[in-house]
């Protein structure tokens, strides 16, 4: 039995959200999660889509035809794309585009998901988890936690009011969760609620 090699594992960055469809002619609205939209989006530009299973797009990629601005949104077009009917199957859809690995110039607070798996979570200079995936919802991104203390996976959204740190080089992130996400919060035992006091 002959066994087939693994294709190497490539390196991507998430660029970008499709919002809506825009116009009558497949225009796309973006949402952009990149410093630098219009290196990204030249024409010619290759993107792979995370799309649900059920989608007609599932495991294909569009190609840009052009990009532009419009009263200061960025609208992307794609080759295969002509009407707006065919520009609502793939509203939703998220953008990545394969990273050369030796590439700097990455921007700023952008993380590959290998550079965050592993890393430890500290909160208030404790250790309390390591981040063991992450999930890219259409959302939000979300860290994926396993505690130290407990079983289970604590999701904690990768924004910058619950993540004001990532250090890959230390090896952790800092997170300044709210009350509850990472224990339960106390509760009013119900018999306390329910005495009055007697005459």
């Amino acid at each position: 039995m002959t066994e087939m090699a693994a294709e190497p594992a490539r390196t991507q960055l998430r660029v970008g959200r499709l919002v809506k469809a825009h116009g009558l002619k497949g225009a796309l609205k973006l949402e952009l999660y990149t410093d630098d939209p219009d290196g990204r989006f030249v024409p010619g530009a290759v993107f792979t889509l995370q799309v649900p299973e059920s989608s007609p797009w599932h495991g294909k990629t569009v190609t840009v035809r052009e990009f532009r601005w419009m009263n200061s949104h960025p609208v992307v077009f794609f080759d295969d794309i002509e009407d707006r009917e065919g520009a609502d199957t793939i509203v939703r859809a998220i953008l990545w585009v394969d990273q050369d690995v030796t590439d700097t110039a990455v921007e700023e607070d952008a993380w590959f998901d290998h550079q965050l798996v592993g890393l430890d979570v500290i909160r208030d200079g404790a250790r309390i988890g390591r981040i063991i995936r992450v999930d890219h919802l259409p959302s939000q991104d979300l860290l994926i936690v396993a505690p130290t203390d407990g079983e289970g996976e604590i999701l904690v959204p990768f924004v910058a009011a619950i993540v004001p740190e990532v250090d890959p080089a230390a090896g952790h992130v800092v997170v300044t969760p709210p009350p509850g996400l990472f224990e339960e919060l106390p509760t009013v035992d119900d018999g306390e609620m329910e005495e009055t006091p007697e005459d």
